[in-house]
């Protein structure tokens, strides 16, 4: 099959893909019935607010820009974040959040078992029995799809409720936003506008702050390895929870190998625990000695490792979003996912985002199932070559 025809393949497996299913399409009626269910309004508190984000980690970073924003504009209010517990710890240092609440929502656990059709919505009624005991004068749905969170708002009867205006999502809303294709943090933002007024690209509070007992953590781990200040350090960041957005570990390797003949880099592979085997695969392919220290750090940990880094490469991932947020260059293949929505933040000059130029890309389909890896060449497009200047460049660039 030729490239063309390959494109228009998989174009058309994602539109299939994309499509509501029957029981989608079921669970519309139904929720459109229960947005006309009178759920009592709870007389909340008008300065504290609930910001809903349901995501993983780097959907967390993205969403900051806003919390902050919110917090600068209206110092008073208190701000409270419904997280998942896989990306609350985000938060812990962000001192403009007040509040994190954490539930386990439904549907965005990795690796979770399939639970029965009920099983959410009598997590909602009981949830939102919770909220009301808190009371909350506005709750803003920061993800756009997230059907659950709105209805979680009107259910424990938040008089102001603001989000995105898709189908499943505006029945519950008050105040419905034009959903736009943009990056997530201008997305975030614009849900906010209405307190905070329009913001700048240039004034967007994107940063995570390093604290100083984690640099020194890391300072302290790096010398156990004979790793002293004056070396320079590339963080490599090859894993990600979609074998649709890996790159292959002889390519990282020829990468890691080059950079450290020709830039006199020590490599640091980052990742979780359960990625030790694949950067021990990388590590294999390598002529020079290279470092793991997957699953050594906390989050803020990690910020600190980036932050005294000469760059972080990577596939699109949440540490990708870190790196950018405490201002150390960043390149970061993308494969499935939109970069114009997804990209680090930041001087393009400074993070430079890889992507195939198929027709195809992006299809936002992070898991083709059984489907042969050889017809989704995206990740594979991307040339050693392409990677190797690119971060040549963003660690030259002044």
């Amino acid at each position: 099959m030729d490239r063309d025809a390959l494109a228009h393949r998989n174009q058309q497996l994602a539109a299939a893909f994309h499509q509501a299913p029957v029981q989608h399409r079921l669970r519309r009626y139904l929720i459109r019935a229960f947005a006309r269910f009178p759920f009592s309004p709870v007389p909340g508190n008008p300065q504290r607010i609930l910001l809903i984000r349901p995501d993983h980690i780097g959907d967390m970073l993205l969403a900051i820009p806003a919390i902050r924003a919110l917090k600068s504009s209206r110092p008073r209010m208190e701000i409270h974040v419904l997280a998942g517990p896989w990306a609350a710890g985000v938060l812990t240092h962000v001192q403009d959040v007040d509040v994190v609440l954490t539930i386990e929502f439904p549907g965005f656990h990795r690796g979770e078992d399939k639970q029965s059709l009920t099983a959410p919505y009598q997590q909602l009624i009981r949830v939102s029995r919770q909220l009301r005991q808190i009371g909350y004068g506005a709750a803003i749905v920061l993800r756009p799809d997230h059907w659950w969170g709105a209805m979680l708002a009107h259910a424990a009867g938040i008089r102001q409720r603001i989000g995105y205006d898709l189908p499943d999502v505006v029945s519950f809303l008050t105040h419905a936003v034009p959903h736009q294709h943009e990056h997530v943090i201008r997305q975030n933002l614009r849900l906010v506008e209405r307190w905070t007024g329009p913001i700048a690209d240039e004034d967007v509070p994107y940063h995570y702050d390093v604290l100083h007992e984690d640099s020194r953590y890391v300072s302290e781990y790096l010398t156990d390895f004979g790793l002293a200040a004056q070396h320079r350090l590339l963080c490599i960041h090859p894993g990600s929870g979609a074998w649709a957005k890996q790159w292959e570990n002889s390519r990282w390797a020829q990468v890691a190998d080059v950079l450290h003949e020709q830039l006199d880099l020590t490599i640091l592979y980052t990742g979780t625990s359960s990625e030790h085997s694949l950067i021990k695969s990388i590590q294999n392919r390598m002529r020079h000695k290279a470092f793991n220290v997957a699953g050594d750090f906390s989050l803020s940990q990690l910020a600190a490792l980036y932050k005294r880094s000469a760059a972080v490469i990577g596939v699109d991932s949440g540490p990708l979003h870190l790196a950018a947020a405490v201002h150390t260059p960043t390149v970061t293949l993308f494969g499935p996912a939109d970069p114009v929505e997804f990209a680090p933040w930041g001087d393009r000059n400074q993070h430079v985002v890889l992507a195939s130029t198929i027709a195809c890309q992006p299809c936002r389909v992070l898991d083709w199932g059984d489907d042969d890896p050889e017809n989704h060449p995206c990740m594979r497009d991307i040339p050693v070559a392409a990677v190797l200047e690119a971060t040549r460049r963003v660690i030259q660039a002044p």
